[in-house]
């Protein structure tokens, strides 16, 4: 199979000076599948033209680990058109002229991290092949079981002092910050988490409260007196089980805790690692705001407004927050999937142990649920209840979810297995089961973002007291409607944090 690097991709591979731990794995996962990593001739010339004369030397030593392009598709006339409506300079159209050769069938599939590149992917109906890193990594890793022989640890909290400064993780931010190993000792008997693959260290998280008299005179433009949460050190190394979006939850959640008004992260952006960071935060509302200054450079300011408000065109963008006035239905699901898809819901009688072992479905806050439900009026910004089956006392709702979009019109079996991969608790082979069970009647799926988790759990005994629903005859088998008063008593009950509620 040929895959086409972008040029992007082929500097921060051969740049001495830049440690790019997410490119290592790429290329370790294009190796172990022998796949050829292709190169554009326009990418030989703009790395030629590259400032950076010790990556040009080395990239020159190396072009024979490459296959280069021997000839050039034509621009397609779609092409044309995406090109003269999106593309403003010369930059943009030699992004163009790779992303043709996967509209031409040249090359099987691209790899970027290039947003824009992604937008006129999407708009040539070619997006299935076209890739970022941690995509590709997650794709390789679901298709291939048997290559991933890691045992990965959840996440934990630990003591500074508890972690070792020495690993090789910790080697970026001692070349990014000056100082940092100072910083860190400094910290020794604060909190972070902690992600680890065997003993070696794959993710990491601080953060810190702030308050009104905190000092911000090295921000511009300077932030004005808030309640804020910093996210003080955040990287993810990738590993495909999606720890980022595991990490972005958890700041979440202690920003809800704190009652602050504003999260902020301070990045440098320089490394792909960096920008994929970048992106994900931007995924969940944070916008560029200004620079900050210190001894070790210009870093990147991006802020989230983190007081309660709900965008129904995009709701990642206001997560966690949940709009009471959008329909609200109670969803069953089974006891055997409940925590595997829905970790931080687990009940009291459950082990944790039993879900140490990171899966990118668990990690996950973009999760799939799969349905053949009567009920199909199903929007954007819905709310989901999850109701635990098990009977009339052991029955409990656990966990609310926000309806990110539903898609019911699935033409084939490979598109259905495509829309749940990595974010579903089922492998490729019950999906398929899934699929075929009846073929009258074709399953649909709702995306959906898993929001919050009931501080107290009410069983199916409580739920018809509270005339939620009628009798144990009645309960959920499929999308089931409750009213918003409904809903409203189900939060009031459940001891729930209510600042979460847009009403």
């Amino acid at each position: 199979m040929k895959v086409l690097l972008d040029t992007n991709i082929i500097i921060h591979r051969e740049a001495s000076t830049v440690v790019n731990e997410d490119i290592g794995v790429l290329f370790r996962w294009l190796d172990e599948l022998k796949f050829d990593k292709c190169i554009h001739p326009v990418t030989v010339s703009e790395i030629l033209k590259n400032k950076d004369s010790k990556a040009v030397h080395t990239f020159k030593a190396k072009m024979e680990s490459y296959y280069l392009l021997k000839t050039v598709a034509p621009i397609g006339n779609e092409v044309q058109i995406i090109s003269n409506q999106l593309d403003k300079n010369d930059n943009d159209k030699n992004d163009t002229k790779l992303l043709n050769e996967v509209y031409s069938s040249r090359v099987e599939l691209l790899i970027t991290e290039d947003k824009k590149m992604h937008k006129k992917a999407l708009l040539l109906g070619i997006a299935d092949k076209v890739f970022y890193i941690d995509a590709f990594i997650e794709r390789a890793m679901a298709a291939n079981p048997t290559l991933v022989d890691y045992k990965i640890q959840s996440v934990k909290k630990k003591l500074f002092g508890n972690i070792n400064i020495n690993d090789d993780f910790f080697n970026s931010f001692k070349q990014d910050y000056i100082g940092f190993e100072k910083w860190y000792n400094g910290k020794a008997d604060e909190t972070a988490y902690i992600c680890k693959e065997d003993t070696n260290i794959t993710a990491f998280l601080y953060l810190k409260k702030e308050g009104l008299k905190e000092d911000y005179q090295n921000i511009s433009p300077m932030f004005v007196p808030k309640q804020r949460l910093k996210v003080g050190t955040f990287k993810v190394t990738l590993n495909g089980f999606k720890i980022g979006e595991r990490f972005m939850k958890i700041i979440f959640d202690n920003a809800l805790r704190f009652k602050v008004d504003e999260i902020y992260v301070t990045i440098f952006g320089k490394t792909l690692e960096q920008q994929r960071l970048i992106r994900l935060i931007q995924d969940y509302g944070f916008v560029y705001h200004g620079e900050k200054m210190s001894a070790s450079g210009k870093e990147q300011v991006y802020v989230r407004d983190f007081k309660p408000f709900f965008n129904q065109e995009d709701p990642k963008s206001s997560f966690p927050y949940i709009n009471a006035d959008n329909q609200a239905f109670l969803v069953p699901i089974y006891p055997e999937y409940h925590t595997e898809l829905l970790p931080d819901s687990i009940l009291n009688t459950e082990s944790p142990e039993d879900y140490e072992n990171n899966e990118s479905y668990r990690n996950a806050i973009s999760k799939v649920y799969i349905c053949r439900s009567l009920e199909r009026d199903i929007s954007k910004g819905d709310i989901i209840i999850f109701y635990r089956t098990g009977g009339y006392y052991k029955s409990v709702v656990t966990t609310i979810g926000i309806v990110e979009n539903s898609v019911f019109d699935i033409k084939t079996e490979d598109d259905f297995i495509k829309l749940c991969k990595s974010r579903t608790v089922f492998t490729n082979q019950e999906l398929r089961q899934h699929w075929n069970f009846n073929r009258n009647n074709r399953p649909f799926i709702v995306n959906f973002l898993y929001a919050y988790s009931f501080p107290r759990r009410i069983n199916l005994e409580k739920l018809i007291q509270m005339e939620v629903i009628k009798d144990s005859n009645s309960a959920p088998r499929g999308f089931y409607k409750i009213s918003k008063n409904q809903f409203l008593s189900i939060v009031k009950e459940t001891s729930s944090n209510e600042n979460i509620i847009i009403n």
